[in-house]
């Protein structure tokens, strides 16, 4: 059984300086294109009014992601 569109939101993500084309992603899909531009233990992924959130940790330090709907994700300590 294939896991929902998390929020059915188009995200982009730019990894190492490649653009990924625009996709609704699974949220299984959202945490390995974190995890691949760095981040670890991303957890408590939701949909909110200013994107998609989660909690992550890098460089050893807790950041909060907000992903908006262009990709761009953003760090908030």
């Amino acid at each position: 059984m294939q896991k929902p569109k998390l929020s059915q939101l188009i995200l982009a993500f730019a990894i190492a300086g490649t653009v990924v084309p625009a996709h609704a992603l699974t949220q299984d899909e959202l945490v390995a294109k974190l995890q691949a531009a760095g981040y670890a233990e991303v957890r408590d992924v939701k949909s909110t009014a200013e994107g998609i959130t989660a909690k992550a940790m890098k460089n050893g330090k807790p950041v909060r992601l907000v992903i908006d709907s262009s990709g761009q994700v953003k760090e908030q300590h």
